[in-house]
């Protein structure tokens, strides 16, 4: 069972009410900020835009991201957090950037990608807890990913290299029931969830952290008794 993805820093970076510079831009940013708080992500993804579209921001360009995260578009989103992460001057900024860079990718099973980019939000933020939970689940998804595609390789090395229609036919159809099943329940597992719905004390991310670290260890272990009885490949290549 997949655990919980920290969302919680998807929080908005807000327009500083004594702003002199840019109004007409921090009018857009905070009208951004309602709609986001309102839930009406499309409206402030349109806001933060034109923010943009005025005058350029680390600021924008993150809230952009955060906005366009919460409708599913994974993809767009990483582009923002990767600017706002590289541009912005504050640590602060840059750690949140990442830190929402690595939701991104690991909605999208970038497992890998996921890793580097809380790693990242880490050095900027060392003492950040959800941060360290999120690395963990990427770094424990990452390693059953890895573990499954040596499985999958080995079982073809060890197929028959001559199997019949039917054998085959058969194996077709399971394989889509099986991919059929698993997309459900990607698409269950992977829906973004706003701040609201973590609540949980520094105590309980500590005791989770614990709990992931024995996890990992027992997932390590089991790894290492595959490599120390490999399967033999039928195929001299």
């Amino acid at each position: 069972m997949k655990r919980q993805l920290f969302t919680c820093i998807l929080g908005l970076v807000f327009a500083c009410s004594g702003w002199a510079q840019g109004g007409s831009a921090h009018k857009q940013l905070r009208s951004g900020d309602k709609d986001y708080q309102a839930n009406e992500y499309s409206a402030a993804e349109e806001h933060y835009r034109r923010a943009l579209i005025k005058e350029e921001s680390d600021q924008g360009r993150y809230n952009l991201g955060n906005a366009i995260y919460q409708q599913e578009r994974y993809e767009e989103a990483v582009k923002q957090y990767e600017d706002a992460a590289q541009s912005a001057s504050e640590a602060v900024l840059q750690a949140r950037a990442y830190h929402n860079l690595g939701n991104a990718h690991y909605q999208q099973q970038a497992y890998d990608q996921a890793v580097e980019a809380y790693k990242e939000a880490l050095k900027r933020a060392p003492d950040d807890l959800q941060t360290k939970y999120n690395l963990a689940l990427a770094q424990r998804e990452l390693k059953l990913q890895q573990q499954r595609q040596q499985q999958e390789q080995e079982e073809k090395n060890g197929d028959e290299q001559n199997p019949s229609q039917e054998d085959q036919q058969e194996s077709g159809e399971q394989d889509q029931q099986q991919q059929q099943q698993q997309q459900e329940q990607n698409k269950n597992d992977n829906q973004p969830r706003p701040a609201e719905a973590v609540q949980l004390s520094e105590e309980e991310i500590r005791q989770l952290l614990q709990i992931m670290e024995q996890e990992e260890q027992q997932v390590l272990e089991k790894m290492r008794r595959l490599e120390a009885n490999p399967k033999r490949s039928e195929k001299d290549w």
